[in-house]
C-alpha cells in the first residue's frame, strides 16, 4: 500500500501544534462521549474497556465494522470548511488551516497538490479528522439514529476505527442500509469487505454463541470466567500478533551484530512498549506468549561473553536471563497474572 506522509517544517509544527491546541479547548466541550481518539484524558484502552461493558450490559447482540478507506486522503475540504465555519470563526486560524490543506506534496521531484484530505504526518490533521467524523457520524447516530432505534445500540469510536453494537438485528440491519449513503454524502467510502455485521449474542441454552470482531488491534470474544459465567474477553488480534513479531524479528536480523548491551536495552524498550498497550486484564497470557516467540535469538554468532575462554563460552543464556528480568517483571511472572485475575474476579461480583 502507497502512503504518502507530509513532513511539517519546525516552523509549522509549532504553529500546528499551537492550533490543535486551541482547536482542542474549542470543541472538546463538543465532542461526544462516544469518541476516544486524540483527546485529553482519553485513551485506547478507555474506548476498549467501554465497548467490553456496553457488550455485556446488552448480553451481547449485534457488531457492525466500519472500516473507512483512507480517511485521512479523502476529506473533503468543502464539508470541513463548513463544519468549521460553526465553531471557528478566527480568520488567522482559518487562514493557517487552508494554507495546510493547500499544501503541495513533493514526490519524485514531482509536485502535486491535492484536493482532497489532511496532512498524514501534521500535527493539525487528527483534530481535523476528529471534527469531521464528529459531524459525519457521531452527531448523527446520537442525534439522528440512536432515538428511532427499537433497542438499545452503542458506539465507540477512535480516530477513524469505530464499532456499533446494536441488541437488535433490526437495527443494525437498518444501520447497516443507510450507513453507505450516509459516508458518501460526504466524500467518505465504507471498505466493502472490512465493514460488516457480525453476530455476537452471549452464548447459552439452545444458543451456541457466535463468532468475534477485531477493535483496536484485540480480538472482542465470548468466553467463561473463572467462576463460569459467560463475559466479554479481550485478546490481542492474530495480524497485529503476528505484525509485531515479524517486525522485531527483522530488527533482531538486522542488528544482531551491535553490542550485546545495545540490542538488550532497544530490544527492552520495543518489547516493554508492546506489553505496554497490550497488557490488559485477560490478555496476560498472549503478552507472555509474544516475549517467547520473539524470533532471532539466539543469533547465529552470538559474541564471546568478556573474560571467556573458550568459543563456546556464550552470552545468549546471561542476555536471555537479563532481558527476562528487565522486560517482563513484572510482566509474565506468576504473581502479576494471579493479580490480575483476582481483580477480575472482583469486578466481576460487582
Amino acid at each position: 500500500m502507497h502512503l504518502t506522509l507530509t513532513v511539517p517544517t519546525f516552523e509549522d509544527k509549532v504553529l500546528q501544534r499551537a492550533v490543535s491546541m486551541v482547536l482542542n479547548a474549542v470543541y472538546e466541550q463538543d465532542f461526544l462521549d462516544c469518541s476516544y481518539g486524540f483527546r485529553p484524558g482519553r485513551s485506547a484502552h478507555d474506548a476498549l474497556e467501554e465497548l467490553r461493558k456496553d457488550a455485556m450490559s446488552l448480553g451481547g447482540g449485534h457488531v457492525l465494522e466500519l472500516d473507512i478507506k483512507k480517511c485521512f486522503d479523502v476529506l473533503d475540504h468543502g464539508h470541513l470548511r463548513t463544519f468549521l465555519d460553526k465553531r471557528v470563526r478566527d480568520g488567522v486560524i482559518r487562514k493557517a488551516i487552508d494554507k495546510w490543506l493547500k499544501a503541495g506534496v513533493l514526490e519524485a521531484g514531482t509536485i502535486s497538490h491535492p484536493e482532497t484530505g489532511t496532512p498524514q504526518g501534521g500535527v493539525v490533521s487528527p483534530i481535523l479528522m476528529n471534527i469531521y467524523l464528529h459531524e459525519v457520524l457521531d452527531k448523527w447516530f446520537v442525534q439522528e439514529v440512536r432515538p428511532r432505534l427499537h433497542e438499545e445500540a452503542y458506539l465507540k469510536r477512535y480516530a477513524d476505527d469505530a464499532v456499533m453494537v446494536f441488541c437488535s438485528k433490526v437495527d443494525a440491519d437498518r444501520v447497516m442500509e443507510v450507513l453507505p449513503k450516509r459516508f458518501g454524502r460526504f466524500g467518505l467510502t465504507l471498505h466493502p469487505e472490512k465493514t460488516g455485521l457480525i453476530r455476537f449474542t452471549r452464548p447459552g441454552p439452545g444458543n451456541r454463541g457466535s463468532g468475534s470482531f477485531d477493535f483496536l488491534g484485540f480480538t472482542h470474544y465470548w468466553a467463561r470466567s473463572r467462576k463460569g459465567n459467560w463475559v466479554v474477553k479481550q485478546k490481542t488480534a492474530k495480524d497485529r500478533f503476528s505484525r509485531a513479531l515479524k517486525r522485531i524479528g527483522q530488527w533482531c536480523r538486522t542488528h544482531r551484530h551491535w553490542p550485546v548491551s545495545e540490542q538488550h536495552r532497544l530490544l527492552s524498550l520495543k518489547l516493554r512498549g508492546h506489553a505496554q498497550y497490550y497488557y490488559i486484564r485477560g490478555n496476560s497470557s498472549a503478552v507472555s506468549r509474544f516475549y517467547h516467540e520473539v524470533p532471532g535469538w539466539p543469533p547465529e554468532n552470538p559474541p564471546l561473553v568478556a573474560g571467556s575462554k573458550s568459543p563456546g563460552d556464550r552470552t545468549v543464556s546471561v542476555y536471555k536471563s537479563s532481558l527476562e528480568r528487565s522486560i517482563f517483571f513484572p510482566f509474565s511472572s506468576c504473581f502479576f497474572c494471579l493479580l490480575c485475575d483476582i481483580l477480575d474476579a472482583a469486578s466481576l461480583r460487582r
